[in-house]
């Protein structure tokens, strides 16, 4: 058989592999309900990318498609990562109409690990944005503080949706600068689902198995137990959102808690980066402080819930005080 033969079974082997595993998850979590999804090809990708040399991540590429921009999301082709590529597939589909999600387009089976086609998002990463050194080398200005409050309320609302949204809660697992990112009109968009899991029905709680992907402390619940819950969403965004407030990346240390280090670091490092250095901002920030603090309480129980963390950002927004 011909080199040109043979890449075209693999291929077809590919698609039918490929294929049938989306199909499966789609009607077990999409209670068999169509959402609609392009096929793409190998070839209309690499065309669509330019051979992928409009590189913008570890894993985003820019293309065009029928004169439309779009994100191809392109992870090596191996057999390790298909499973966790399917996995974002799917959930991307099912989370598509979230306004605060990015959009999933379609997708190219014929590959190993698929390749996933999304909405253009025109401002990239989150994290080109946020971290200092990303912003000094791209030449950005430091993102304002009322930005960087709309934005952590708007995540912690798609998040929120993950976990009340659906007839089995979906955890996240992974949210970090590297998975939002910004469209035109900057709209944070939540992507990134490789290694997020549904809890099972009548349970409260599943194993963790992608806890690895971005925590830098680790969770409680997890070091304890192997099983996360919704509540380890809420340690994770308290993560995110302390970065987002410094712009710098958390010093980890393995034998400190997130608690001690919101604490001991957090704090000062927050207050220098404010560029607004009025009162209401000040107030503003001690009280996503103190939130933070209740996101990463040792007992999961005690932690706040992500629908909780949402309507607080927003009250900190409008800045409404306690009676």
């Amino acid at each position: 058989m011909s080199k040109k033969g043979e890449e075209g079974k693999e291929k077809e082997r590919a698609f039918l592999e490929n294929g049938s595993k989306v199909l499966a998850k789609l009607i077990v979590s999409c209670n068999g309900k169509p959402i609609p999804i392009w096929s793409f090809t190998v070839q209309q990708l690499h065309q669509a990318t330019n051979n992928y040399h409009n590189h913008l991540g570890t894993y985003w590429f820019k293309g065009s498609l029928e004169g439309r921009l779009v994100l191809v999301k392109r992870f090596l082709d191996s057999k390790f990562l298909a499973d966790f590529v399917i996995n974002d597939l799917v959930i991307s589909a099912q989370m598509s109409a979230h306004a605060n999600v990015l959009k999933l387009m379609g997708c190219c089976l014929e590959t190993t690990s698929p390749i996933l086609v999304y909405e253009f998002a025109a401002n990239g990463l989150l994290a080109d944005q946020i971290y200092s050194s990303h912003v000094i080398e791209r030449q950005h200005q430091l993102m304002a503080w009322e930005r960087k409050l709309k934005i952590a309320r708007q995540i912690a609302y798609a998040i929120s949706y993950l976990h009340i949204g659906f007839s089995r809660p979906v955890i996240h697992m992974a949210i970090d600068m590297e998975s939002i990112l910004l469209d035109e009109n900057d709209v944070p968009k939540l992507s990134n689902f490789l290694v997020s899991v549904s809890i099972p029905e009548g349970e409260t709680e599943v194993e963790a198995t992608g806890d690895f992907w971005s925590s830098k402390f680790k969770t409680p619940e997890i070091e304890a137990t192997g099983k996360a819950t919704e509540k380890t969403d809420v340690y994770h965004f308290s993560e995110f959102l302390l970065e987002l407030l410094t712009g710098e990346e958390l010093y980890i240390d393995k034998d400190s808690s997130l608690k001690a280090y919101i604490h001991n670091h957090a704090q000062g490092r927050c207050i220098s980066k404010i560029m607004d250095p009025t009162i209401l901002a000040e107030q503003q920030l001690q009280a996503v402080l103190d939130l933070t603090l209740r996101c990463t309480e040792e007992d999961p129980q005690r932690r706040a819930t992500m629908v909780d963390v949402t309507k607080e950002l927003r009250r900190i927004e409008r800045f409404v005080p306690y009676d």
